[in-house]
């Protein structure tokens, strides 16, 4: 099973939140407001589901590991 956590970099994680907050929950990195873009984003999810995947998400909050 995956394991996800968030990035290492507290300053990257504490301005990716500040950002969320002020998105309402959406990824603070896109335009689009949609059920896609809502964190944890589609994209990292479909990664997160993917057993060959191992990486950041599109902002770079969490880490997947194999």
């Amino acid at each position: 099973m995956a394991k996800i956590r968030l990035n290492e970099n507290k300053e990257i994680v504490a301005k990716i939140k500040e950002g969320l907050e002020k998105k309402g929950g959406y990824c603070p990195c896109r335009l689009e407001r949609s059920e896609d873009t809502k964190c944890i984003c589609k994209e990292f999810r479909e990664q997160i589901a993917d057993p060959s995947f191992e990486g950041y998400c599109h902002c770079l909050l969490y880490y997947k590991e194999k």
